[in-house]
C-alpha cells in the first residue's frame, strides 16, 4: 500500500471519529493537524531498509496546536490509523505521569469505542514506580538498616536524622515495617496491585525507594517471585499493545534497553513537547558526592564477600580501586574548597553563580569556560579510572550471579537479594564515573564546552559538597541520542513558537535545519478578540527596581481584585511578591484568596470551584506551576492577572556556561535564549484565561515593558490576539 493511500485511509477514518463523537463540530483546524499527522507518518520508511546502501525516509512534523483545536485526537486517530494499517505500533509520549493517564483512562478508551478497527493500549512508566515484591517481603518481616545491609543510604540517613532529633528509633522502626506491612499486605489481597501512584497517599522518597523496582538490584527472569511481578506483568501489556503512553523521561531514559518500541519502528507522537528539550537535559546531567563517602567502603565489603561466594576473580582488585577511589574524591573536595572557598564558603563576595548559603538552597561555583583547573584534574582523572575499574568487576559478580541462579533455581531467592545488596549502590558508583568523564571532557575549537559546577549544601548536621556536570545545549544531545534513530514523528503543543516564530524550538530540539521537518501552526478556534482583552498596565517604577516595582504593583494588583465578581488566577513570578501581596489583603478579601501550597493542589482547586460555583468571589495566588497544565473555564476564571513577565533568565548553571557561550561568540543571550523562552512561557500563562468558545475573560499584565520595549513587541506576537488596552499608571480598572 502506498504512502498516499495510508494518509488518505487514516483521514477517512479521522471523519468518521470526529462526526460520531458527543458534541460534534467541524473544526478546520484540527482537520488540517490531522492531515499534517498523516502525511508525515505515512512518508516515514520504517523498519530494515531494502537497499542498504540509501538511507531511509524520515519526516517529522512540528504542531503548534492553540487551545481548543482537539490536538490529542487530531494526531491519536491518524497515527492509531496508519500503524494498525502498517502493522506497527505508536509511541505517545506526554510530559507527566498525570498526563499519560489522563490518555490511558479516558482519552484512548472513547477512541477505541469509535474507531472501525480494534487496538489494545497501555500505559508505560519507569520500573522505580513499582514494588519489588521480594524486597516489600523482606522489609515487612521486620529488616531493618542495621539488619540487611542492601537498605539504601536514604533511609540510613532518615534513621540518622530521626537520631539527632530526639525521636526513639525503636518507635520509628516499628512504624517503618508497620507501613511495609500494609503495603505486602495490600498487595497479597489484590487491594493494590504494586503501582506507587495507586496508593492513596503516595509515600515519601525515602520511604518508597527501598522498595521500588529499580533495574541495578532486580535479576528479572531469574527472581523466584518474576512470576508475580507487578513491573513485569506490565511489560506483556506493552508487548500486546499497539499504542504505548510513556512520557519524555521514560522515553529518553530507555532508548536503547528496548522496554518501548524500536524508535526506527514505530510511529513517535510527542505531546506537549515544549518540555522535551528541558527533560533532556535534566537526564542527561550528572553528579557526585564528594563529601559522604562512606558508601564506597559498604559497596566493596558486599562486592568481596559476595564475589567470593560465586568466586569471581575479578574481586581482587575491588581493595585498591575501592581505597583509591575514595581517596580521589576525597582529594577533590578539599582541592575544590581550596580553588573556589570564597564563593562556596562566602557567598555575595565573588564567584560566578554564587547563592546565599542557607538550608535547602545550596551555594555553589561554576567552572568558567567548562574548563577544569589543573589541580582538579588529577583527582578527577583518578575517580573515573578506579570508578570504571571498580565497575567491571560488580559486571562480573552480576554475570555470575544470573548464572548461578541459572544453573541453581531452588537457591534464587537467596542469590537475587545478594545481588540487590550489590545493585542498590551500584547507580552511585555509574554516577561518580559518568560524572567524572564529563568532567574530564575536553571542548574541540568552536564547540560549547559541558556546564560544570560544585556545590555546598547544609544538610542536617552536615554540610555536603557535590560535583556536577551537564550538556549545555539540549538540541544536541536530542539529535545524538533521539533523533538518530526516528524515522516518523509528531511533535505538538500549544506553545511551540517564540516570538511567533519555530527557531527557537527548533534549535532547543535538535531538529533545526533537519530536511525531514515541516512546521504548521494551526491557530486556536477562539475569537480572541471578542473573547477577551488584554490590559496592560504602565507602571512608574521600574520592573528591574523590585521593591519599588512589586510595592506600586502589589497596590494595583490589590485595588483590581477587590471588584473580582467570579473565579480569578494571580500568578506571581516570586514568592517574595507573593508573600507581600498576601500580607497586605484587606480583610474583605482575605477570606476570597486561596494561596498555593496552603493546601495540596486538588484540595485548593476543589474548593476554588466550590466557592465559584456558589456565586461567590475565588482568587488563586500561584506561581509558575499554575501557570500551565491548569485548566479553568467559564467563571472559574474570568480574571487572570500576571504581576511581571516570566522572564526566564539563565542563572542557573546550564543557562550560564551557555550564556557565556554564546557572549564569547559575540552573539546576544538575551535575544537569542532569554526572550524565546520568556515568550513560550508567558503564552502559557496567558493561555489560562480562555479555556472554550463562550469564554469570556480580561487578563492583566503590571510589567510596561510589555508595551514599552522592543522585546515586549515581540512577546506580544506570540500571546492570542486580544482587544488591547494601555492602562496609566493609577491603579484604575478597566471593567470587566
Amino acid at each position: 500500500m502506498s504512502s498516499s493511500t495510508w494518509a488518505a485511509q487514516a483521514l477517512q477514518q479521522f471523519e468518521t471519529v470526529v462526526q460520531s463523537s458527543d458534541g460534534f463540530r467541524v473544526r478546520d483546524g484540527q482537520r488540517h493537524m490531522a492531515e499534517a499527522v498523516a502525511q508525515a507518518l505515512s512518508q516515514a520508511q520504517l523498519g530494515k531498509v531494502e537497499d542498504e546502501g540509501a538511507d531511509p525516509a524520515r519526516a517529522i512534523a512540528v504542531i503548534q496546536a492553540g487551545t481548543g483545536v482537539g490536538k490529542s485526537l487530531a494526531y491519536s486517530v491518524p497515527a492509531i490509523a496508519i500503524a494498525l494499517a502498517r502493522g506497527t505500533r505508536v509511541l505517545i509520549s506526554t510530559a507527566t505521569v498525570a498526563l499519560q493517564e489522563q490518555l490511558v483512562h479516558k482519552d484512548l478508551p472513547q477512541l477505541a469505542a469509535r474507531m472501525e478497527q480494534p487496538f489494545a493500549f497501555a500505559l508505560a512508566k519507569g520500573r522505580g514506580r513499582y514494588a519489588c515484591k521480594l524486597k516489600l517481603e523482606r522489609l515487612a518481616s521486620g529488616a531493618s538498616a542495621e539488619e540487611d545491609d542492601h537498605i539504601p543510604d536514604d533511609l540510613l540517613a532518615a534513621e540518622a536524622a530521626e537520631q539527632r532529633q530526639g525521636r526513639h528509633a525503636s518507635h520509628q522502626a516499628e512504624a517503618r515495617m508497620q507501613f511495609y506491612a500494609s503495603l505486602a499486605d495490600a498487595l497479597a489481597t489484590n487491594q493494590w496491585d504494586g503501582d506507587r501512584d495507586q496508593l492513596p497517599t503516595p509515600p515519601e522518597p525515602e520511604m518508597w525507594g527501598p522498595v521500588a523496582a529499580e533495574a541495578s538490584s532486580c535479576t528479572g527472569k531469574y527472581c523466584p517471585l518474576f512470576s508475580q511481578c507487578t513491573y513485569f506483568e506490565r511489560r506483556k501489556a506493552l508487548v500486546a499493545a499497539q499504542v504505548i503512553v510513556a512520557n519524555h523521561d521514560l522515553l529518553l531514559s530507555s532508548i536503547g534497553a528496548r522496554l518501548l518500541p524500536e524508535l526506527d519502528n514505530c510511529l513517535l507522537v510527542i505531546d506537549e513537547a515544549h518540555h522535551l528539550p528541558s527533560t533532556a537535559l535534566a537526564q542527561f546531567a550528572c553528579e557526585m558526592d564528594l563529601s559522604r563517602l562512606s558508601w564506597i567502603d559498604r559497596l566493596a565489603s558486599r562486592a568481596l564477600r559476595i564475589g567470593q561466594l560465586v568466586e569471581v576473580e575479578e574481586i581482587a582488585d575491588i581493595p585498591q580501586h575501592a581505597a583509591r577511589l575514595r581517596t580521589a574524591l576525597a582529594d577533590l573536595a578539599r582541592l575544590v574548597l581550596d580553588v573556589y572557598g570564597e564563593p562556596l564558603r562566602a557567598p555575595g563576595h565573588g564567584g560566578a553563580g554564587a547563592r546565599p548559603a542557607i538550608a535547602g538552597q545550596p551555594t555553589r561555583a561554576r567552572v568558567a569556560g567548562g574548563r577544569l583547573p589543573d589541580a582538579l584534574s588529577d583527582p578527577v582523572a583518578q575517580a573515573a579510572h578506579h570508578a570504571g575499574g571498580f565497575l567491571d568487576a560488580l559486571r562480573a559478580i552480576a554475570k555470575a550471579l544470573r548464572a548461578a541462579m541459572r544453573d541453581t533455581p531452588d537457591d534464587a531467592r537467596r542469590l537475587s537479594q545478594l545481588y540487590a545488596q550489590v545493585g542498590s549502590l551500584a547507580p552511585r558508583l555509574e554516577g561518580v564515573h559518568a560524572c567524572a568523564q564529563l568532567l574530564l571532557q575536553d571542548t574541540p575549537e568552536g564547540a560549547v564546552p559541558a556546564a560544570k559546577w560544585f556545590t555546598l549544601a547544609v544538610e542536617g548536621d552536615f554540610l555536603t559538597l557535590r560535583a556536577h556536570a551537564s550538556p549545555v545545549l539540549p538540541g544536541a544531545t536530542l539529535r545524538h541520542h533521539l533523533w538518530s534513530a526516528v524515522r516518523g514523528a509528531v511533535l505538538t503543543s500549544a506553545t511551540l513558537t517564540g516570538c511567533g516564530q519555530f527557531d527557537f524550538f527548533l534549535r532547543e530540539a535538535g531538529l533545526h535545519g533537519d530536511a525531514a521537518v515541516r512546521t504548521l501552526e494551526v491557530a486556536s478556534p477562539f475569537d480572541y478578540a471578542r473573547q477577551g482583552t488584554l490590559v496592560a498596565s504602565e507602571t512608574q517604577a521600574d520592573p528591574r527596581d523590585a521593591q519599588a516595582y512589586t510595592a506600586e504593583m502589589v497596590e494595583a494588583l490589590l485595588s483590581d481584585l477587590a471588584l473580582v465578581e467570579a473565579g480569578a488566577l494571580v500568578l506571581f513570578t516570586s514568592r517574595e511578591q507573593m508573600r507581600q501581596a498576601v500580607e497586605q489583603l484587606p480583610t474583605a478579601l482575605r477570606a476570597t484568596v486561596l494561596v498555593q501550597n496552603q493546601w495540596p493542589r486538588q484540595q485548593l482547586l476543589a474548593q476554588h470551584r466550590e466557592r465559584v460555583a456558589q456565586g461567590l468571589p475565588s482568587i488563586i495566588f500561584g506561581m509558575q506551576s499554575f501557570g500551565e497544565g491548569l485548566d479553568l473555564p467559564g467563571r472559574l476564571c474570568e480574571s487572570l492577572f500576571i504581576t511581571k513577565l516570566p522572564f526566564a533568565p539563565p542563572d542557573d548553571p546550564v543557562g550560564e556556561a551557555r550564556a557565556e557561550w554564546l557572549r564569547g561568540a559575540g552573539r546576544d543571550p538575551f535575544s537569542e535564549l532569554v526572550v524565546p523562552a520568556t515568550a513560550i512561557r508567558l503564552a502559557q500563562w496567558v493561555g489560562r484565561a480562555i479555556r472554550t468558545e463562550e469564554d469570556l475573560a480580561h487578563v492583566y499584565c503590571y510589567d510596561r515593558r510589555l508595551v514599552r520595549t522592543g522585546y515586549g513587541q515581540r512577546l506580544l506576537q506570540g500571546l492570542p490576539p486580544f482587544a488591547l488596552q494601555r492602562r496609566a499608571s493609577t491603579p484604575t480598572r478597566a471593567g470587566n
